[in-house]
């Protein structure tokens, strides 16, 4: 019995992983860390797989289902970029190596703002599959949605901002930070963002209609991640000498130091009654 329920949990996990809206964003995920001069070949293929990948299982998993915007945007994007990879010429090529980043961090944003100025906000068609139907049309669960699309439009436009600027101003699309810290930060901020607010919204849900269930995740769940990351930050810093040897010390340390001080439980509060 309790084989068959682990069974069912992990088959309920795996679902609901599949069934994320990060999972469609791994694609542009992936371009977006892993291009940069002599990877453009590499990022395409690896994304283009991806966004196909995707859609069988999709279809495998929910059969008959309708398309997503999203797999949609990511088989079309990719495939392009794949072709127009094929048939450049020498210098276009470079100038893919150096920029395709951005322009796939672009597409994406847009594809954020678009979905949400035609009020189908990219994650809504993910987050469907997880809730029961009579909550659709739920305000807080449209809202919600809106701030997630919003977040990870805000997350792929930092990206592109410092791609772009390693690119156009410090001529080095390698820079280990525009390159590689400032865009992954941005990453796992809507990664938490994703995963921590819909938590919120459905405590505080349950609290306005007086009914039992967990409390409200504090803010520090959310940051939690972002400052654990302060420290290989620093570790980067110092192996690569991506700046001062205090600047990687510091990162180190301030990274350890609010974990800890963000993972320390609360101190229940005292009883009124007395």
């Amino acid at each position: 019995m309790s084989l068959g329920t682990t069974d069912t949990a992990a088959g309920g996990r795996l679902s609901q992983f599949l069934g994320s809206p990060v999972i469609g964003m791994s694609p542009w995920i992936a371009m977006s860390v892993i291009v940069g001069p002599g990877r453009f070949e590499l990022a395409v293929a690896i994304a283009l797989a991806l966004a196909v990948a995707l859609v069988v299982v999709g279809r495998i998993r929910r059969p008959g289902s309708s398309f997503k915007i999203l797999e949609i945007a990511d088989v079309v994007f990719f495939a392009v970029m794949a072709v127009i990879g094929i048939f450049a010429s020498p210098g276009t090529y470079r100038w893919l190596e150096n920029y395709s980043g951005e322009v796939a961090n672009i597409a994406l944003m847009a594809i954020a703002l678009g979905s949400m100025a035609c009020r189908v906000p990219f994650t809504l068609q993910y987050a469907r599959e997880q809730v029961p139907r009579e909550f659709w049309s739920d305000p807080r669960f449209l809202r919600t949605n809106y701030y997630i699309t919003g977040a990870w439009g805000a997350a792929f436009a930092v990206a592109a901002i410092a791609g772009a600027y390693g690119d156009l101003v410090l001529h080095n699309s390698n820079n280990l930070w525009t390159g590689w810290i400032i865009q992954i930060a941005a990453i796992i901020a809507a990664l938490q963002f994703t995963e921590w607010y819909p938590d919120v919204v459905r405590a505080r849900s349950l609290r306005e209609r007086n009914l039992p269930g967990p409390s409200e995740p504090p803010v520090s769940s959310f940051l939690t991640p972002l400052a654990g990351y302060l420290t290989p930050v620093g570790i980067l810093v110092l192996a690569f000498g991506a700046g001062p040897v205090w600047l990687g010390v510091a990162l180190i340390l301030l990274g350890v130091v609010l974990v800890k001080s963000m993972s320390r439980p609360k101190e229940a509060e005292p009883d009124a009654s007395g």
